[in-house]
């Protein structure tokens, strides 16, 4: 009974230690990269690169093959050993082993080899940019739940301020200072920012919704994230556009695995133009057989046999295309429209990572540029509003005034949030431009 009970207070320190957990941003990223079916499906996609690969490699070594074969012959057959046709009932047992390796097909397999091992690449790296997509994604929606976390707490204190003041003015009110009017706009700002709680609550839900869609996280289980804080000061990039451009094109994933998908169309239509080539073959073959007659009289030992009718052959052929109904051709020209299309989707994949780059540079110096103003917004804010607070106090404020300057200093204080938090996620975005990993940073 003892042991009992350790192990269900274990298992309860367990749930409650998972249900009290918070997710760091990295923890986020590496769960939705292992837990991605994206991610997953590319791995398996990968896996057959490999067997493609091997089986070229497999092509360029010599084909093995054996067999054996038992027959009985009742009536009239030929006589092994002396090759007259005989009555009597025999056993035969055969045996063989031959190979054949191509010698020259066009370098057709050769281009084979080397069109399947930069397939592997060209997988390796899709892979790559799949886990940067997803790290992304998460990390974007990582931040969207610490903004709306963010905004719940701003919208709390604010909730909290029009509740003390509708306090103060219900004193004030029995003292005979203030009025019914000035209640009920106190009452109106508390009830309206007791709806902005609740809609940024909402908005809180949904986000983690989002966000554990996108790292595959069970539905049905508790979660929660950390606050993110960066040291980093929030500056504006010293690097332009084309300089970070002309770097990414020798370590981003995209563009390598563009480069790549270029690299295969070019050696498959190598593979294709080793079509028209003869191709000279070598062949080799071991045989031998054991047979006896089935009355009952002597014969030579299996041993023996085997020994004695043992053969062996060497040969080459050749084959030269010669006409197939136009499918080398076509082929051939299909391999070649295949280089163009690469050509044209790498030139294309280029342009679109320039523009995005330029557009990740733009929009953090931007966000830079924001935050600061943002930030002198809600400080200035700040000191009207508590102005306010203490005219109204004295009798010189309206409620309305009380009520505009508090939502004009919600209003900036989000502002001044949502800027910060776009700042780190471009900036990010920037830093992976430039080789920095989204997980390792």
């Amino acid at each position: 009974m003892k042991h009992i009970l350790v192990i269900i207070f274990f298992l309860l320190a367990i749930n409650v230690n998972s249900q009290d957990k918070k997710w760091t941003l990295q923890e986020c990223l590496l769960y939705a990269i292992e837990n991605s079916p994206r991610k997953n499906k590319q791995e398996a996609q990968n896996n057959i690169h490999g067997q493609n690969y091997l089986e070229a490699i497999g092509k360029l070594l010599p084909a093995i093959e054996a067999n054996t074969s038992a027959n009985f012959n009742f009536g009239r057959g030929v006589d092994s050993e002396t090759n007259t046709y005989t009555d009597i009932n025999t056993f035969s047992n055969n045996y063989n082993a031959y190979a054949s390796l191509t010698l020259f097909d066009g370098l057709a397999n050769v281009n084979r080899v080397k069109m399947q091992k930069m397939n592997k690449l060209m997988g390796k790296e899709q892979l790559q940019d799949i886990n940067d997509m997803i790290a992304y994604e998460t990390m974007e929606a990582f931040f969207n739940v610490l903004y709306y976390k963010e905004s719940v707490k701003l919208a709390e204190q604010q909730l909290m301020e029009s509740t003390e003041n509708l306090r103060q003015t219900k004193r004030m009110e029995e003292l005979g200072v203030k009025g019914f009017p000035d209640v009920a706009e106190m009452q109106a700002k508390e009830a309206e920012d007791n709806y902005n709680l609740t809609k940024q609550k909402n908005l809180l839900i949904i986000g983690i919704i989002k966000l554990k869609e996108k790292m595959n996280f069970p539905i049905d289980e508790e979660f929660d994230i950390n606050d993110y804080t960066s040291d980093k000061i929030i500056a504006k990039s010293q690097d332009t556009a084309l300089t970070i451009y002309e770097q990414s094109l020798s370590f981003l994933p995209k563009a390598l695995a563009a480069e790549s998908t270029l690299a295969v169309q070019k050696l498959s239509y190598k593979v294709a133009k080793g079509s028209f080539f003869p191709v000279i073959s070598v062949n080799a073959g071991y045989s031998t057989n054991f047979s006896r007659f089935m009355d009952g009289s002597d014969y030579s030992s299996f041993k023996d046999q085997l020994r004695d009718k043992r053969g062996h052959y060497i040969g080459f052929s050749l084959t030269i295309p010669i006409f197939n109904g136009f499918s080398r051709s076509a082929q051939v020209k299909r391999s070649k429209q295949q280089v163009i299309i690469a050509q044209n989707e790498k030139d294309e994949i280029y342009r679109t990572i320039y523009s995005e780059i330029e557009q990740a540079v733009a929009d953090m110096n931007g966000q830079a540029d924001e935050y600061y103003q943002a930030k002198k917004q809600a400080e200035a804010m700040a000191v009207a509003h508590e102005v306010n607070e203490r005219k109204y106090k004295e009798g010189l404020a309206s409620p309305l005034d009380l009520h505009t300057t508090a939502n004009r200093l919600f209003s900036a204080k989000t502002e001044e949030l949502n800027a910060k938090l776009k700042f780190y996620l471009k900036q990010k975005l920037v830093n992976y431009y430039k080789g920095q990993s989204y997980i390792t940073e």
